[in-house]
């Protein structure tokens, strides 16, 4: 498997950063819509250290998935798929990175105005980016959550788009993104028959 993007595919370190994001994303939401309901208490203060680090996370894989794009290309488009979808899907990507910056901003935001320290996993302190301020924070608290919302709507309507692709489409659109063999497209079952 190929580190950089070749042509006809996205390369192990695209598909390394696409995948890890994610699962950290579904695992960051899970956390995210339960730790709320939580009562007062050090298991409380835990997990939200915990969903705080793994922001972080998702904010600095963000980023490097966003340079190594940038360094390593992108495939061409799969042959057949008309401008508007290309168009479209440029669109969406646009939109995902976004929000892969936009959501832990905006908690970091959110945690700096409410003037609580913030550590990656208990190993060093991140600095505070705004003052501490309630209506900063509770604006941003809503903000947060909006913008969630809207990442977890365009990510299935980005997972969705894939799944039609390869279902009804019948293209590589899916299988570009996963481990060569993972998943057959039309073209390899047509050699396969002939």
């Amino acid at each position: 498997m190929s580190l950089k993007n070749p042509n006809e595919r996205w390369g192990a370190v695209s598909q390394s950063f696409h995948w890890l994001i994610v699962l950290l994303l579904l695992a960051q939401g899970t956390v995210g819509l339960l730790m709320g309901d939580m009562a007062r208490g050090p298991d409380k203060i835990a997990v939200f250290a915990f969903h705080k680090s793994v922001g972080i996370t998702i904010l600095a894989l963000a980023l490097a998935r966003l340079l190594w794009r940038l360094y390593a290309g992108r495939p061409a488009p799969v042959p057949g798929t008309p401008t508007w979808q290309e168009r479209a899907a440029s669109a969406m990507h646009v939109a995902l990175y976004l929000l892969l910056f936009a959501v832990p901003i905006s908690g970091w935001v959110m945690n700096s105005a409410a003037g609580f320290p913030l550590q990656w996993f208990g190993l060093f302190n991140l600095p505070s980016i705004a003052a501490h301020d309630h209506d900063l924070h509770e604006f941003t608290e809503d903000l947060h959550e909006w913008l969630f919302w809207a990442l977890v709507a365009l990510a299935a309507a980005h997972a969705a788009a894939a799944i039609y692709h390869h279902l009804f489409q019948r293209d590589a659109t899916l299988a570009r993104m996963l481990p060569r063999g993972w998943l057959r497209t039309p073209t390899q079952e047509n050699h396969d028959v002939a």
